[in-house]
């Protein structure tokens, strides 16, 4: 490795890409859900301030009852507020109301510059009231609180945000130590011709299986030691959490299998993981919120499979959702994964083709040979 050449690409690395991808540690335009059974002037004055503050995003407006938890699948919102019934008229009546508030605490960072921008917003509003020169009534001002709920994580435990994320990370990474190497290992030991020549990637891909049996095996294993030893909740169906662990795997293993496929040997097969698992750890939830990045960023971060698995694990376990609940954010994974699956084709297939024609090549060159010696015979 010339070291004095990779220190300066790293730093150069870090310095501006990471530097330009994490410079942000607000939640500016978190995503916010509102749910206005009140329908009314006041309460559409309060989404109209909401979504101009620089901390928060409207994204959606539902008129009709809706259970909030199903508004934070697929990390569509950091909070979900509620406008009970008549709000506005226990404003001027001076009846005492409260704005509901329910707040995602997957990530307990990722609500707390909504929670003090919310309660500024709700300061003001009252202040304003209690200063209106205008207003007749004494009780105007005063009455409108914040009724809050974390939900998901209410007691903001490590183990459902950074604890679990190493799991999955870690584990991630060793299997792709266990399966970058897999190619370069066939190719010295001379049986990658014979599965390039006669067999197709299933061969390849079937050899990944006992390898993600071991990590499903060692994600439930992990998990249960959290569950019965720390706190960390588990809301969702373990047999479809599995499921798409099936899927994860499979998309992995095809990446390792292509990052690796050109390495000389299997040591240098495995310093190429980087390229492809940290990016997920870094921008897929555990070490910060994505409310915390740009949108091109949460875009660009799709590319790492850690990132899908992490959208995955807040989705079933976390919150609780059923497979057709993230049926969106499934489809697009296997969109994903179809992608990875055609690169991997394309790159037996043509590997396949070069060998036939290396072959080609020296069964001519054999066979020139020959003629010539039969020639000075």
């Amino acid at each position: 490795m010339p070291y004095e050449k990779v220190c300066i690409m790293v730093a150069t690395v870090i310095a501006l890409v990471l530097g330009t991808m994490l410079s942000s540690n607000i939640a500016a335009d978190a995503p916010i859900a509102i749910i206005d059974l009140d329908n009314s002037a006041y309460s559409r004055e309060m989404t109209n301030k909401i979504n101009a503050s620089e901390y928060m995003r409207v994204t959606a407006v539902l008129n009709t009852p809706t259970d909030p938890q199903e508004l934070f699948y697929r990390d569509q919102a950091v909070a979900v507020i509620y406008f009970p019934p008549d709000l506005e008229k226990s404003r001027y009546t001076g009846e005492a109301a409260n704005i509901g508030v329910f707040y995602d605490n997957t990530n307990t960072a990722q609500s707390s510059d909504v929670k003090v921008a919310l309660n500024q917003l709700i300061g003001l509003d009252n202040a304003a009231a209690q200063g209106d020169p205008g207003s007749t009534n004494d009780t105007l001002a005063g009455t409108i609180g914040l009724a809050d709920r974390n939900l998901f994580n209410p007691n903001g435990s490590n183990y459902n945000v950074e604890v679990q994320g190493f799991l999955f990370f870690f584990g991630s990474m060793f299997f792709t130590f266990a399966t970058i190497g897999m190619v370069p290992r066939l190719r010295l030991t001379h049986q990658l011709d014979k599965i390039l020549l006669e067999g197709t990637p299933w061969d390849l891909i079937l050899r990944i299986i006992p390898y993600g049996a071991c990590l499903a095996v060692s994600f439930v294993f992990g998990m249960g030691l959290l569950r019965v030893l720390g706190d960390m909740t588990f809301s969702g169906s373990l047999i479809e959490f599995l499921i798409i662990q099936a899927f994860y795997v499979m998309t992995v293993g095809m990446l390792s299998l292509l990052f690796g496929w050109t390495a000389a040997n299997p040591g240098i097969a495995s310093s190429r993981m980087i390229l492809f698992i940290p990016g997920g750890f870094i921008f897929g939830g555990p070490t910060g919120p994505t409310s915390f990045y740009p949108d091109w960023v949460l875009n660009l971060s799709h590319v790492f499979p850690l990132t899908w698995e992490f959208h995955f694990t807040r989705d079933i376990i976390e919150r609780g959702a059923s497979l057709p609940d993230i049926s969106k954010e499934i489809g697009a994974f296997f969109i994903y994964m179809g992608i990875v699956a055609v690169l991997f084709c394309v790159k037996f297939y043509r590997s396949k083709k070069q060998l036939q024609q290396r072959q080609m090549a020296e069964q001519r060159r054999e066979a020139k040979i020959q003629q010539l010696a039969a020639e000075n015979e």
